[in-house]
Order: structure tokens, then sequence, then C-alpha cells
């Protein structure tokens, strides 16, 4: 043992063994599969994980939440058809208005695993703008989605659509209100109540 191991009472603690909520914005990287590297922060960030690996879990998730919230007479707006077909079953109230909606019903392009934020472009958007949704918002994805950063998320959406790459794109990672941290893709947007229901796909 060094001098400073005696001096002080043992080695010093490894990065990784601090745990993820005492991580401070400027230590090193979590070395951890992606998944659990995903889930970690994005807990952090204040949102609700509902992980499920059948299409009976994933209803049961979605009516858990409606109970939870008390979101059974209200409105679900969202912007992709595809989830209404989906979920016609669930016996949601579904809706094209925003300002009527309760919550915003959507799906995403990315889960980010370097800081848990979720990555959306104008196919979950449209035009609008974070601040023209509800503050809550059910974020139905694939455990395929999960990709290590936003660089590669970013990558991927390139290589997705190529001549035609989406507009509007954004990160959500403000789900609780004391959140003040923002980078370039998630400035000027609102901290949302955020539920996260992940099907495993993989």
């Amino acid at each position: 043992m060094s001098i400073f191991g005696k001096l002080f009472g043992g080695s010093k603690k490894k990065s990784s063994d601090v745990p993820a909520e005492n991580r401070g914005v400027h230590m090193p990287e979590l070395d951890l599969p992606i998944d659990e590297k995903f889930t970690i922060y994005f807990k952090k960030n204040g949102g609700k994980f509902i992980y499920c690996d059948s299409e009976d879990e994933v209803s049961l998730a979605l009516k858990n939440i409606v109970e939870e919230n008390n979101w059974q007479d209200s409105s679900f707006f969202h912007l992709d058809d595809r989830l209404e077909r989906k979920f016609a079953s669930e016996h949601l109230k579904f809706s094209k208005s925003a300002q009527q909606s309760t919550v915003f019903f959507t799906t995403c392009e990315h889960l980010i695993a370097q800081n848990g934020s979720i990555l959306i472009s104008s196919n979950q958007l449209k035009e609008r703008k974070m601040n023209e949704l509800p503050d809550n918002f059910i974020v139905y994805a694939t455990t395929s989605q999960l990709t290590p950063s936003l660089g590669d998320g970013l990558k991927s959406i390139k290589s997705k659509y190529q001549g035609s790459i989406p507009a509007n794109i954004t990160t959500i990672k403000h789900f609780q209100s004391n959140i003040k941290e923002e980078d370039f893709l998630s400035y000027g947007s609102t901290s949302k109540n955020l539920y996260l229901i992940l099907m495993e796909d993989l």
C-alpha cells in the first residue's frame, strides 16, 4: 500500500463504485452494459421505467399507468396512427388535439444510454414544440432502439432515413422540474412527467 493509502485509510474507491444517484456530471462514464446504463441514468433523470417481455405485459403496464394516474377519462394525444391501431383494445380515448389531452402517447427514435435521454424527431412531433404538448408522456419503445451515445443515435437516424432526414430532432431528459442541465438538443424544452414502456425485441 502506498504512503497515501496508509495515511488516509486505504485505496481510493473507483468511480464506478459511486452510486449513480451520487455521481456528478463530470465523473467518468459508467462501464456497464448499455441497457443497465440507460436504466440508471433514465431513473436518475426522474423517468418512470417499465420493462416488458410480452405484449400482455405491455397491456398490463399501460393499464397500471392509467389507473395510477386516474387517466381513465383522459384523452391521449398521438401523432402516430400505428399506436392507435396497436392499442385499440386498451380502451384509451385517443385524440388529435394536444390542447384537450392529458397525455402524449408516442414512440421515439432512440434511447440514449450515455445520459438516459430519449431521442425524438418530427416523426413523433411533426412541427410541434415540446411546450405545445401535454405535461404527461407515455413513450413506447423497444430494446433494439437502445444506443450507446447521442452521436450514435444521430448517425443511426442519418443512415436510416438517408435522403429524407427528419427535422425537429431533440432529446427529452427533463423528467422532473428540479433538473436544470441542458444541452444543445434539449435547450428550451420543458420538464415532462414521463413513463417509458420498454418492450424486449432482441
